[in-house]
């Protein structure tokens, strides 16, 4: 089918058979399809939606638009993860290698921070000397011998995401919940997996600020995902807070590695980690059920086997070897320590904090560890760490903000303090896992 038929149909509301998806999408990828048709297919589908199979078609397209890797040969399932963002979410940190301990086997594809979430490869660009974007060679190499890898996608997987994705991101068609979906799943079916688990946040710092669309998304992430193959499962769970009580990179990296060596662990940060991994162990056929995945999730930290495969992971991505060790020879704190008092009327928000956790990740950028461009430097040791937590006593500072300069301090805490407020309670407050969404 022509590329302008393609659209024409979708435009005026018809469905699209596999065939045409899939030649359609080879002309993304070979340039037989232009960037004003790109454009226009996005926004036909931005309006009229896909049909359950239309979804899968383009999600298998896409997938199929570059290598899809093959770990038949490992001796164990091949496991993953998916968050779709928020502030201080660090849980691939300590996901990825606590699972790699209890047998799986975890290549992670991960992304850069976008708007005011942070992301995986940006925390990991704060260790010195770690490839986060390895050659395939290397990363087949470190997952088997390591049992986890966390990188960035290569040029090889689904190249036709990244043309699809940097049209939608200039002609207003990226909040659309098939294109979404098969932005995210085509990189994890191309990644070869077993089995998936998607965090779904939902929140003032979510993309999906609302439950009723964090379960739109999560049921369209979970059904096309099983449509095209994967054993998918997803879990909401709350982005009303910072997950961490840190944010930032060189920060979160730093609260990872006090968690996975016991020093410090965030409540509500272990209590996604313990579900997620849990899940991803039962989807891997490792634990018989949720609570059973815990427990060995559990163990996995305190015995001290994920700290160990962490640092291993580390060390084999170029990463120093007593990184973990000598994390403050490494991860050197900018000069300026400012401690952000609650504004005038916090009484109210004593044992109830709350913050509008989009303006915390944007503070965050104002700091300059994150972007306001594509391409932009960030500085990887500014942050935010001792973020109160719910029960904040009304005494602790709300948190303590690390720059390079006063300004920027200032900047940062005028965004932080502007962010507090008093939290839902009783039946209104919002659990931290929010609901299951099975296949």
């Amino acid at each position: 089918m022509l590329p302008q038929e393609v659209i024409r149909t979708k435009r005026d509301g018809d469905v699209l058979d596999g065939d045409a998806i899939a030649d359609f999408i080879a002309g993304v990828t070979d340039g037989r399809v232009s960037e004003g048709q790109v454009a226009a297919f996005a926004m036909a589908i931005f309006f009229n939606g896909l049909e359950r199979a239309e979804a899968v078609a383009l999600t298998q397209a896409m997938r199929d638009s570059g290598e899809v890797l093959d770990w038949s040969s490992l001796d164990g399932p091949v496991l993953d993860k998916h968050s779709t963002g928020g502030v201080g979410d660090n849980v691939s940190l300590m996901l990825a290698p606590a699972v790699a301990a209890c047998g799986g086997f975890v290549p992670m594809i991960s992304g850069r921070g976008l708007g005011h979430t942070g992301g995986t490869l940006d925390k990991f660009d704060s260790i010195p000397g770690y490839r986060t974007e390895p050659d395939t060679g290397l990363f087949r190499e470190v997952v088997a011998d390591v049992g986890c890898a966390i990188i960035g996608q290569t040029a090889d997987l689904a190249p036709a995401d990244k043309r699809l994705y940097a049209v939608r991101d200039v002609t207003a068609t990226v909040e659309s919940i098939p294109l979404i979906t098969a932005s995210i799943l085509s990189k994890k079916l191309a990644a070869g997996l077993d089995g998936l688990v998607l965090d779904v946040k939902t929140g003032s710092g979510a993309f999906m600020a609302s439950v009723d669309g964090a379960r739109e998304l999560a049921r369209s992430l979970v059904d096309v995902a099983n449509g095209a193959g994967l054993a998918t499962t997803a879990l909401i769970t709350d982005m009303d807070h910072p997950l961490a009580t840190a944010a930032g990179n060189a920060v979160e990296m730093r609260n990872a590695v006090d968690f996975l060596a016991g020093k410090r662990m965030d409540a509500a940060l272990a209590e996604v980690v313990a579900a997620l991994g849990a899940e991803m162990l039962v989807s891997g056929g490792l634990a018989d059920d949720s609570e059973a995945g815990e427990a060995k999730m559990h163990e996995a930290f305190s015995s001290g086997a994920a700290i160990e495969t962490f640092a291993r992971m580390v060390a084999a991505l170029g990463g120093p070897a007593d990184f973990v060790e000598k994390i403050d020879d490494y991860l050197k704190p900018p000069p300026i320590r400012h401690e952000v008092l609650a504004p005038d009327g916090s009484e109210a928000m004593v044992g109830n904090l709350a913050f509008d956790t989009r303006q915390v990740g944007l503070a965050i950028i104002e700091l300059g560890g994150g972007r306001t461009r594509p391409g932009d430097e960030i500085d990887h040791a500014v942050g935010i760490t001792d973020i109160a937590g719910r029960d904040w006593d009304g005494a602790a500072p709300v948190c303590v903000i690390h720059a390079r300069d006063e300004a920027t301090a200032k900047r940062a805490e005028d965004r932080v303090r502007a962010a507090i407020r008093p939290g839902a309670d009783g039946a209104g407050a919002r659990p931290v896992i929010e609901r299951w969404t099975k296949s």
